[in-house]
C-alpha cells in the first residue's frame, strides 16, 4: 500500500490513531485463533489471488472454515443452514428448505437479485407473524465485576452512557475515543451492585479487549473476563416469543413483569442460570438468551418443540440485516467506526452530556454539540428501482443531492416490509464553491432530493432522519405506506 500505508502508520505513531478508518487494516481485528500456521498459509494462499478478482457481494472466504462453532452447528446444519463466517465463527445465513436445489443456491454469484430472495422473506415474514430462532453465539461477551464500587467507576468513564441503573437494566452504549468516535457499540446489563456482562460485535473481541485493558488501572481489584464462549445466545424474534418462554419457565414474562431492556436469570425448560433479556438487536418483539454452553441443546430442542405451535423455525443473519436495517439499527464496522460520533446518527439520548459526568469522548461531543456535526447518518428509500430487473445497492454506492454528490451508502438491504430497498448512510454538505465541508443541519436533509447510483444509474430516494417511529406494528403494502410516517416527531 506504498505512501498512503506509511502515511496512516506514521499518525497512528504520532498522534495515536489515524486520520481515516483503515479498520480493514488493523491488527487487532485478528486473534490467537488466526496464528495457526495451517490457518495462515491456507487463507493467504487463497486471499493474494482476490486482490484482481471481482468479488460478488455476499461473498465468504472457503479456506479456514468450522473453525469455531456454537453447540447447536450440527443439529443447524442439518436442518439446511448455509454458513458465512465472520471472526472466525460460524454463523447461519439463511436456512434452505428441503425442497430447493441446495448445490445451485451456494453457488449462485449475482450483483441483482440473489437465488435466496423468497427463503429470506420467509424468514422475516416468520419473524413479524409469529417466532424465529437465530443462533447468534459469536457475538463478543465480556464479564467485568469488582470487590467494591470500581467497576462502576472505571466503566462511567469508558462509557458513553449513564451505567448506574437499576440491577438488571439493560443500557446501550458506546465506548469512545478522545475525538468522541465509536471504538465499540455495545450493550451493558448490570448483573448486580458490582458487576456487568457486556454485549459487543464478533469481530470486537480483541479490538475491545485491547481497548479495555489499555484504560483501566493496573492496580485495580476490577476483573475482567472473555466469556465469549459461556455462552450460546439464541435470539427469540416475533410476537410469539413471548408465548414460547411463557411456556419453558415460570417467571411471567408479559411486559408488565418484564419490560424491555431488562435481564433477569431464569431457568428454561430443565436448564437454570440463563440471562435472558428482553431484546432482539433488531426493534423486532422477542428476547435474546444467553445459555450456559453445557445447556445449549437441551434449551434449543425445547425452544423448538414448544414453538411448533405457534410457527417457530430457525432464521439467519440475512434476515437479521434486513429487519435492523429497516428499523434503522446502525452496527459497528458497517456504519459506525472510530471516526464517527453519536452526534453524527442520532444517538444523543444514549450520551450522558447533560450528567456533567466525565467519560471519554465527552470534550470532544461538546465542542462537536456548539459546532455542529459535518455529516449525519440518513437513511434512503429507494423509489424507482426494480427490484426484479436493476442491479441491487450493497454498500458504498454514491448518495447524490440536488445532483450534487453528498456522500455514500454504508449498508443496505430490501425491506420485505415496505417491498423497497433501504439504504443507510452518510449524507456531507460540501460547499459548491470551495468543496469544503459545511455543517449539516435536520433541515439540510429535509429539504434535499436525493438519488443513490447503483453502477453509473442513479435511482430517486426518499431520506430519512433518526429517529424513526415504527412502520412495523402491522402490515401494510408499500403502496399504502406512507413514507413520511417515517420520520420520528
Amino acid at each position: 500500500f506504498g505512501g498512503g500505508a506509511g502515511r496512516y502508520l506514521a499518525e497512528w505513531m504520532v498522534h495515536g490513531s489515524p486520520s481515516e478508518n483503515i479498520w480493514e487494516l488493523d491488527l487487532k481485528r485478528f486473534g490467537a485463533l488466526q496464528s495457526s500456521r495451517t490457518f495462515l498459509r491456507h487463507r493467504v494462499m487463497e486471499v493474494m489471488p482476490l486482490l484482481y478478482d471481482l468479488k460478488v457481494p455476499r461473498w465468504d472466504f472457503q479456506t479456514g472454515r468450522q473453525l469455531r462453532t456454537s453447540p447447536l452447528y450440527d443439529r443447524l446444519d442439518a436442518q439446511g443452514a448455509r454458513w458465512m463466517e465472520k471472526h472466525g465463527f460460524e454463523r447461519p445465513k439463511y436456512f434452505v428448505p428441503p425442497d430447493k436445489d441446495l448445490l445451485a443456491l451456494e453457488q449462485s454469484k449475482t450483483f441483482y437479485k440473489p437465488d435466496w430472495f423468497e427463503i429470506v422473506e420467509s424468514e422475516v415474514k416468520c419473524c413479524k407473524e409469529a417466532v424465529c430462532v437465530i443462533d447468534m453465539s459469536s457475538f463478543t461477551k465480556f464479564e467485568i465485576t469488582s470487590t467494591g464500587d470500581q467497576a462502576l467507576e472505571v466503566l462511567q468513564y469508558l462509557f458513553s452512557n449513564d451505567l448506574d441503573v437499576p440491577v438488571g437494566h439493560i443500557v446501550h452504549t458506546g465506548m469512545l475515543n478522545q475525538g468522541g468516535g465509536y471504538e465499540n457499540d455495545c450493550s451493558v446489563a448490570r448483573l448486580s451492585k458490582r458487576s456487568f456482562f457486556m454485549i459487543s460485535p464478533t469481530d470486537q473481541q480483541v479490538h475491545c479487549w485491547a481497548w479495555l485493558k489499555k484504560h483501566m488501572p493496573e492496580d485495580s481489584n476490577l476483573l475482567l473476563e472473555d466469556v465469549t464462549w459461556k455462552y450460546t445466545a439464541l435470539n427469540l424474534i416475533g410476537p410469539r416469543a413471548v408465548d414460547v418462554l411463557s411456556e419453558l419457565s415460570y417467571a411471567p414474562m408479559t411486559p408488565d413483569h418484564f419490560p424491555s431492556l431488562f435481564c433477569k436469570e431464569m431457568s428454561v425448560g430443565y436448564a437454570n442460570g440463563i440471562r435472558v433479556m428482553s431484546m432482539t438487536h433488531t426493534g423486532e418483539p422477542g428476547f435474546m438468551l444467553y445459555i450456559p454452553i453445557e445447556y445449549a441443546l437441551h434449551v434449543y430442542n425445547e425452544v423448538m418443540s414448544v414453538g411448533q405451535k405457534y410457527g417457530i423455525r430457525n432464521a439467519g443473519y440475512y434476515a437479521l440485516r434486513s429487519l435492523r436495517i429497516e428499523k434503522f439499527f446502525a452496527f459497528w464496522g458497517q456504519d459506525l467506526n472510530t471516526l464517527t460520533t453519536p452526534l453524527e446518527c442520532g444517538r444523543e439520548s444514549r450520551v450522558k452530556l447533560e450528567k456533567g459526568m466525565d467519560f471519554i469522548g465527552r470534550d470532544a461531543l461538546l465542542q462537536q454539540k456548539q459546532n455542529g456535526v459535518y455529516k449525519r447518518l440518513t437513511m434512503f428509500i429507494l423509489d424507482d428501482h426494480d427490484t426484479d430487473l436493476d442491479l441491487w445497492p450493497w454498500w458504498g454506492e454514491p448518495i447524490y443531492r440536488n445532483g450534487q454528490y453528498a456522500g455514500k451508502t454504508t449498508s443496505s438491504a430490501y425491506s420485505y416490509t415496505l417491498e423497497r430497498h433501504v439504504c443507510l448512510g452518510f449524507v456531507h454538505n460540501f460547499s459548491e464553491d470551495t468543496g469544503e465541508e459545511q455543517v449539516v443541519t435536520a433541515d439540510f436533509i429535509n429539504r434535499g432530493e436525493y438519488e443513490i447510483d447503483i453502477a453509473g444509474h442513479r435511482f430517486q430516494a426518499k431520506a430519512k432522519l433518526y429517529p424513526v417511529t415504527s412502520l412495523f406494528t402491522h402490515k401494510r403494502r408499500k403502496e399504502d405506506v406512507e413514507l413520511s410516517d417515517l420520520h420520528g416527531k
